[in-house]
């Protein structure tokens, strides 16, 4: 089973990690090991169209961004950059520690610091245009719109920054359980509309323009005797579809929404620390034991389940025509087939765990492993 970071109290900490408890404790001797790679006849290719490296992430998870046929990527040392086919465009030192991957909207590339201040940059050029000290821990890439950069922070406040020079703008807060899962996923920006996950199983619909609670769905709803047990937070970030958004809980259930009116299209006990991703016929999960679920887009039904990638961390799922693209701890990109779940290519993209969400670029996708390599994929 895949192991939740959680954010306990530090008492309660160190009562489990002098207990040795495995479960909770990623280096137990005793924890088991990946399940080996099996052997299958490639029915695709996977082709790095290049490399580069912006540095490690250390604790953090730094995931890249998209825009068009530029990517920005960031690392925890500080440098952000942008890159267009593999060239440099340009590479700039933020002068401090990060702890967020990049948001853009083509204009502003936005990251934040460890000292919890959001930093937004030119797209054109790297040079910096503002600064804004929010005094939180930020983990999730900031979402990036002409009028705002919306950050989430660690305790799992939205806070709306002016796109233009970094003032605040509003920030939403809601009651959290004693427990949660550490989310380093970010929220959705929609038009008028911010959608953001949230411990408890919520997935809460917010006014972008001044931050006030339009409505909440329930993905899931907690369960248990403990606190433990009841952890059932929205996992990774919500899919929005034409007409509807879809979202995973951990320990809870997968759930597909009608945004015309929040009524529930489909729901399936499900549990997932990594996230989802849809498309008009399938929607594809990661669970917590690192299998691969497609489950039917419309109804929920399932379709298939691939899960020789056991006690791997595999990554949230993406969908790339006709396959489905997951990383795992040990460097490797899959491709499985969106039809049948089979393998279809393997590579890898180096040493290093991809434990960010990989992301669609034009003809392929990129991903970024924990030490700072970043590689774009072409599947053929």
């Amino acid at each position: 089973m895949k192991t939740p970071s959680l954010r306990l109290v530090p008492l309660l900490v160190a009562a489990l990690l002098a207990a040795g408890c495995s479960s909770l404790n990623p280096f137990a001797s005793s924890a088991p090991k990946p399940a080996p790679l099996v052997d299958f006849k490639p029915g695709a290719q996977l082709v790095a169209k290049w490399q580069a490296n912006i540095g490690e992430a250390e604790h953090y998870r730094f995931q890249p961004a998209v825009w068009s046929d530029s990517v920005y990527a960031a690392g925890n040392e500080g440098e952000v950059a942008r890159f267009e086919d593999g060239r440099t465009v340009w590479r700039i030192d933020t002068g401090g520690e990060l702890s967020s991957g990049v948001g853009t909207d083509g204009r502003l590339a936005v990251v934040v610091a460890t000292d919890g201040t959001v930093i937004a940059l030119d797209t054109d050029n790297g040079s910096e245009r503002w600064r804004a000290p929010i005094g939180a821990e930020v983990l999730a890439p900031p979402a990036v719109s002409l009028e705002l950069v919306i950050v989430r922070a660690s305790d799992n406040r939205l806070i709306a920054l002016s796109a233009r020079d970094g003032s605040r703008r509003w920030v939403y807060q809601r009651n959290n359980p004693p427990l949660a899962l550490r989310s380093f996923a970010g929220v959705v920006l929609e038009g008028p509309v911010v959608l953001a996950g949230f411990p408890g199983g919520k997935l809460a619909v917010i006014n972008a323009a001044n931050g006030g609670a339009i409505t909440e769905l329930n993905v899931a709803v907690p369960r248990g005797a403990t606190e433990l047990e009841r952890v059932a937070d929205v996992a990774g970030m919500p899919v929005v579809g034409r007409r509807e958004v879809c979202a995973v809980a951990y320990q809870g259930r997968a759930a597909c929404f009608d945004t015309s009116n929040g009524n529930a299209i489909w729901s399936r006990e499900f549990s997932s620390s990594v996230g989802m991703d849809r498309d008009a016929r399938f929607a594809l999960i990661t669970d917590d034991r690192d299998a691969v679920h497609a489950l039917d887009a419309a109804s929920g039904a399932s379709v298939w389940k691939q899960d020789a990638l056991a006690r791997r961390h595999v990554s949230r799922p993406l969908i790339v025509g006709d396959y489905v693209i997951v990383g795992d701890l040990e460097g490797y990109v899959h491709a499985l087939s969106r039809e049948t779940g089979a393998f279809a290519a393997r590579e890898r993209a180096g040493s290093d765990p991809i434990v960010a969400d990989p992301v669609p670029l034009r003809r392929g996708f990129v991903v970024q492993g924990a030490g700072g390599d970043i590689t774009a994929y072409e599947v053929r």
